[in-house]
């Protein structure tokens, strides 16, 4: 039974260390903050109103020539859906955080995909930068 709870224990710790691990690894800080890649979703916070960068994103998704399927907008949150040349699914969630903060979330797909998402969220700092 002893035997038993240790095996469990450093199992658990294990796992503990690897998680927090594959967490780490996916931050990165960057010129506008933290960007995170966890679970398919690519989250970044860019320190501009909602406006601002729901005019960038429009900007990237035109210059990365995907096709928009919908997009909306309010004081609070605003969504592009578009869909690349695989015809995937790319979502590009914004969230007001604070007054000049807003919160980015971009998945591509069912699953996701780090590089393409990356990729537009990169156009997208650029838009706020030039």
């Amino acid at each position: 039974m002893r035997a038993g709870r240790i095996l469990l224990i450093v199992l658990l710790i294990g796992i503990a260390a690897f998680s927090q691990g594959c967490v780490a690894a996916a931050v990165g800080i960057g010129a506008a903050g933290t960007v995170a890649y966890v679970r398919g979703d690519l989250e970044a916070v860019e320190s501009e109103n909602l406006d601002a960068v729901y005019e960038a994103a429009v900007k990237a998704v035109d210059e990365l020539d995907l096709r928009v399927i919908s997009k909306s907008k309010d004081a609070l949150t605003a969504t592009i859906n578009a869909r690349d040349a695989q015809d995937k699914k790319i979502k590009i969630t914004l969230k007001n955080t604070a007054e000049q903060t807003t919160k980015i979330s971009i998945r591509i797909g069912y699953f996701g995909s780090e590089t393409k998402s990356r990729l537009i969220y990169q156009k997208i700092h650029d838009n706020l930068r030039s």
